[in-house]
């Protein structure tokens, strides 16, 4: 016992928490089972929140994906639903997520490389060409110009005769994880911040199925985070939200249900179930203090998961399966409600068809093969992982206390506060690994000369060429009075406190393309320069 106690610090997470070599009750003394752990279902939803969970229903297998043209990316999605993927995911290239048309020349070179290229309502036509918008759910990976294609989804679905309030899905929008860590801004957080509470008004209205938000950790931990800091900083973004929609008049109870989170599913394996438990149950603690909701479900933390990009390798490819297997697998025992695994290959190129089907029969191996659905929260009451999701609460609610003391997120963020401490994490992790304290198979241990060769998807030039023509002939095609006209509606409406969504949805359907709908708001909002971090 006492030779088992005295190796208690030489081991610690990947956020650095001390690991002891075993845990018994005595590291549980001010732990109360009726106060941190409850029943599923049930408040403070440590377990999950449905009192069945996968038993009920599975978690939806939601596989990110997006290249090329629309037709590309339509071609994709069908065929990953006919292989049993219950969900669509869109990526979206990088001119479309920073507001570009593909005939923009900062666009050059990058359309449909790393998603999606879609400019106008049309592409939003072709890219979602013969799919059941009422039948399925859809998430959308967007966050500056989030809005005007949310704008595009709806009116695709109108012309389509589908009511809007029959639809499901996931808007991403979270603009401050983007000046935390991820760098796709188009305006200055306050605008935007304006222009997110919009669309959450808007869903709550119009779009009652619709998750107008998805907070998301998974940039910032992608970006170099501890476990703690995207837990923490995630969740405080997500009561950021929340008191801009108060402030603006909402309540709290007609939009808190809609929210959505969206977490990393990393390599430590007992850490991220720990954080998945320790998010739902902060959160709901959190919201019950500075809220006071009457609705239960405004408690509840909704989330989506991925397994972590920047923990796959390019040396050795195929080890990645077994990395997004485990990272699964804790992403399911936390209890997320719907799950992206990794392709093998995706740090070589976009993925291709065989890899996606791999990692989609990854989840659904886990879902009909390894029996642990059957069994709601089958790790509750362990000694260490309830120690580890306390500690794992107690350090985000300590970033909590520097936050609040600072004055809120966006004034943490005009320090560089955020930034700073995911920087000293990411510097520290990486010179664990140069230092061989952490192991990374392929990289720094069983190291091999000749790397596995595995086949790559390929973007050519054609993608480009093909979406710069068919944008020239819909600017001929189109009424330029009516362009002309929805833009200084858009002008107009962004210059006032009136919601933005009734006037980006006329622009879509008077075929405005993405970027002149975003140059307007950058001539009324401005833009944006992120502090310089030391």
């Amino acid at each position: 016992m006492q030779q088992a106690r005295e190796r208690k610090d030489r081991f610690v997470s990947l956020s650095g928490l001390p690991i002891a070599s075993f845990y018994t009750k005595d590291d549980l003394k001010d732990w109360e089972p009726e106060r941190d752990l409850g029943a599923p279902g049930e408040f403070p939803y440590t377990r999950g929140i449905h009192p069945t969970m996968y038993r009920g229903r599975l978690w939806t297998m939601r596989q990110f994906a997006g290249f090329g043209s629309a037709s590309d990316t339509n071609t994709r999605f069908k065929y990953l639903l006919s292989q049993g993927q219950t969900g669509l995911s869109v990526a979206f290239d990088m001119p479309t997520l920073m507001g570009l048309d593909s005939d923009d020349p900062r666009a050059r070179g990058e359309v449909g490389y790393c998603g999606v290229a879609i400019s106008s309502l049309e592409d939003m036509e072709r890219l979602f060409e013969d799919i059941p918008l009422d039948q399925v759910t859809t998430s959308m990976t967007i966050n500056g110009p989030a809005a005007i294609l949310f704008a595009m989804y709806l009116a695709v679905a109108e012309r389509r005769g589908i009511s809007v309030n029959q639809l499901g899905g996931t808007l991403q929008n979270d603009i401050l994880k983007e000046y935390i860590a991820q760098k796709e801004w188009l305006f200055p957080p306050e605008p935007h911040l304006r222009l997110i509470v919009d669309t959450i008004a808007f869903s709550s209205e119009q779009v009652p199925k619709w998750h107008p938000i998805s907070i998301s950790g998974y940039h910032i931990r992608e970006a170099g985070s501890s476990a703690v800091q995207e837990l923490a900083f995630t969740l405080y973004n997500g009561l950021t939200y929340v008191e801009a929609a108060v402030k603006a008049g909402l309540e709290v109870d007609a939009f808190a249900p809609q929210l959505s989170f969206f977490f990393n599913a990393h390599n430590d394996f007992f850490e991220e179930i720990a954080k998945f438990r320790a998010a739902r149950r902060l959160w709901a603690r959190e919201m019950q203090k500075r809220y006071h909701p009457q609705n239960p479900r405004s408690l509840q933390l909704r989330c989506h998961a991925q397994t972590a990009g920047c923990s796959l390798t390019a040396q050795q490819p195929m080890n990645n399966v077994v990395r997004t297997t485990l990272q699964a697998l804790a992403a399911v025992l936390g209890g997320t409600q719907s799950l992206h695994t990794n392709s093998m290959d995706e740090t070589l190129a976009l993925p291709t068809q065989e890899a996606v089907t791999l990692a989609l029969r990854t989840q659904q191996i886990i879902a009909g093969e390894s029996e642990i659905t059957n069994t709601v929260d089958p790790l509750g009451g362990s000694f260490f992982l309830e120690s580890l999701t306390t500690r794992m609460e107690e350090g985000a609610q300590e970033y909590f206390r520097k936050l609040d003391k600072m004055g809120g997120m966006l004034k943490a963020i005009e320090q560089g506060f955020p930034q700073r401490e995911i920087l000293n994490a990411s510097m520290a992790y990486q010179q664990e690994v140069e230092r061989k304290e952490r192991v990374i198979i392929g990289v720094n241990e069983n190291v091999e000369e000749d790397s596995q060769q595995i086949p790559i998807l390929k973007i050519t030039q054609e993608v480009e060429r093909d979406q710069v023509s068919r944008l020239s002939d819909l600017r001929k095609r189109r009424d330029s009075k009516k362009v002309e006209a929805s833009l200084h509606a858009i002008q107009k409406a962004a210059s006032s406190s009136e919601n933005m969504m009734p006037y980006l949805i006329d622009a879509v359907k008077a075929n405005v393309t993405l970027g002149e709908i975003c140059s307007v708001l950058q001539k009324v909002f401005g833009t944006y320069q992120e502090p310089v971090v030391l």
